[in-house]
């Protein structure tokens, strides 16, 4: 029996920061959503977990056994083994929730072959702030790390979206310490729609201080005439909104010629 999973790629359409707790995280509020594109992961029984990877950014990960779905494989307790292949599609430390991805996808693998073992939920919030969010991938508000998940009304799912990278890893501990520190308010109310147009993305200057690039991608993007666009999480990718797959198609095509080095990932919102 071989199990595949898309781990889907998490975008932040609102990211508030409202203020730096005494144990060094933030608290947070944030709008989730996800792409139905991203990482591959495909599982079959085994005498003993096995994890292995591949793709596009296979090689960047710098320790694979300390990878989210390798961690994930020993936080979950199963009757039986499974050999786990990774697809490497998303760029590492891009604001994407990549590992948290994969490792949701994991939890999803496990749920389908053996079921998932009782107190996975705590086991998710130990693996990452976005792992409980990614597990389901469904659109959610997250509050305090990311990790207390509301649902919200859902009026943006199918909407086209393009997924920009400069190619430039931005880790997201720099990112936070370099937050000016300034609460700017909630997030607004409302469905997802009006969370996304009237929200902020908290962390966009101090990532854009550190990695200048994200500004020509947000320029670029501003140039396809998108319903919507903003950076996901602490960076470096960049997403774009359309009303139409073609045209988001049609800026992903001019976006390539004008900017062949950086990365893209198409698909809708789920």
């Amino acid at each position: 029996m071989t199990v595949k999973e898309i781990a889907f790629a998490k975008i932040n359409l609102a990211l508030h920061v409202r203020v730096k707790r005494d144990d060094g995280y933030h608290e947070l509020e944030t709008l989730f959503a996800f792409v139905d594109n991203g990482d591959v992961l495909t599982a079959q029984p085994a005498e003993a977990d096995r994890f292995e990877v591949y793709g596009e950014f296979a090689d960047v990960l710098d320790n694979p056994f300390g990878n989210l779905v390798a961690r994930a494989l020993s936080a979950l307790p199963r009757p039986q083994g499974l050999h786990v292949t990774l697809e490497k599609n998303l760029p590492v430390a891009a604001g994407l929730g990549g590992g948290s991805a994969d490792a949701g996808a994991l939890f999803r693998i496990v749920e389908q072959v053996h079921g998932l073992p009782k107190g996975w939920e705590d086991a998710a919030v130990r693996l990452g702030a976005d792992v409980p969010a990614c597990v389901r991938s469904e659109m959610a508000i997250g509050r305090g790390t990311g990790t207390e998940l509301e649902p919200v009304k859902n009026d943006m799912a199918g909407m086209a979206v393009l997924l920009v990278n400069p190619r430039v890893p931005v880790p997201t501990g720099p990112v936070f310490a370099a937050w000016d520190g300034e609460d700017r308010g909630p997030l607004p109310k409302g469905t997802a729609r009006n969370i996304a147009l009237e929200g902020r993305n908290d962390l966009r200057a101090p990532a854009i201080s550190l990695c200048p690039q994200i500004e020509d991608v947000l320029e670029r993007l501003s140039q396809t005439d998108p319903w919507m666009f903003e950076m996901s999480g602490s960076g470096a990718t960049c997403f774009a909104l359309y009303d139409s797959t073609e045209h988001r198609d049609r800026a992903s095509r001019v976006l390539a010629e004008l900017e062949p080095q950086w990365w893209q990932m198409s698909g809708l919102l789920r």
